[in-house]
């Protein structure tokens, strides 16, 4: 498998003609009104001979293409904006035809790919890259072969159904154009609001998954009729807590959205490489990733919010990290 010069291969239809075919066919023609006005018998045979060439450059390309079967395996972290790799694993089902010079193409791909040569009853699997332009559910839904085999008369074409789902996650901003946003995550807060090392409690917190029940505070879990874990200097110094509105005022636009959830995944995404822990809260959900250990299911939730049209009630702990929007206009 290798990549390919850039250039369109889309066409609507499933045959076309290349320079080649067109040429191939005016000589045949030319050859044909020679043979009838002369009648003579070598050029009815070199015509005959013409005439199967293209009948069987026909029935080869079909043949070959028609036996093709397309697989994608998932792909398990995909960036808006960013390469992704799949495997295509290609069989060729077909007990006569070899199939040359493959071209796949989709909107997603980076770069069409040709496959030189596939034996009958041969697969072969190749990377894939892939990049998405933006964050959420995106359904692969086909992809385009196209062959010139077996002599370049015609350009064919088939579209298979691939029906395969990827979690795209928000684009990462670079992190030049944030520092300041960011500096939370790399312990330049201020002396004033850093909380030291030491056993003292520095805040109460709802229980998140992954917490130890020795930090439950008892007493007060009690009265609030659900768990609450107590964080000391020592913990606070190591977790950010970050809160994401998903609140969209009117007058925001979808890019402005879309600017804080990517907002919100780059500095998580920054923290985790830091060594922090990291408490995502979102309405109705909230998760903790430690050293990448969750950070799959954090980053599949900011790919999968949706804006809300009326305010959410959502609890802030002290020091957390609170990602929102607000219109251009506002004070």
């Amino acid at each position: 498998m290798s990549a390919i010069a850039p250039r369109s291969w889309t066409f609507d239809g499933v045959v076309r003609l290349t320079r080649i075919g067109t040429t191939y066919i005016i000589f045949t023609v030319v050859i044909g009104f020679a043979a009838l006005n002369t009648g003579n018998n070598a050029l009815y045979i070199g015509l005959t001979f013409m005439l199967a060439c293209l009948l069987l450059s026909g029935i080869a390309s079909k043949g070959g293409l028609k036996h093709l079967e397309v697989a994608m395996s998932e792909v398990r972290e995909a960036w808006a904006g960013r390469p992704a790799d799949a495997i295509l694993r290609i069989t060729n089902r077909s007990h006569i035809w070899n199939i040359r010079d493959v071209v796949i193409t989709a909107p997603d791909l980076t770069e069409p790919l040709l496959i030189p040569l596939l034996a009958r009853g041969g697969t072969l699997e190749i990377a894939a890259p892939f990049v998405f332009r933006r964050r959420g559910r995106v359904e692969l839904k086909t992809l385009d072969l196209y062959t010139r085999y077996p002599f370049g008369f015609f350009l064919k074409k088939r579209r298979v159904r691939i029906g395969s789902e990827v979690i795209v996650f928000p684009r990462l901003l670079p992190e030049s154009a944030e520092r300041e946003r960011f500096r939370p995550a790399t312990g330049e807060q201020s002396s004033a609001n850093r909380p030291g090392p030491g056993s003292d409690i520095h805040s109460f917190r709802e229980y998140v998954r992954g917490d130890s029940m020795r930090q439950v505070y008892w007493k007060k879990s009690a009265s609030a009729g659900r768990w609450i874990i107590k964080q000391t200097d020592l913990d606070a110094a190591h977790i950010v807590h970050v809160v994401v509105d998903p609140y969209r005022p009117r007058g925001v636009t979808d890019d402005q959205f879309e600017e804080m959830i990517s907002a919100a995944t780059t500095f998580i995404y920054h923290s985790l490489h830091r060594g922090l822990d990291v408490i995502l809260t979102l309405p109705r959900v909230t998760l903790r990733a430690k050293e990448f250990e969750g950070a799959i299911g954090m980053f599949r939730a900011l790919a999968l919010i949706e804006p809300a049209y009326e305010l959410v009630h959502q609890s802030i702990e002290r020091g957390s990290v609170v990602f929102a929007v607000r219109r251009s206009d506002a004070a």
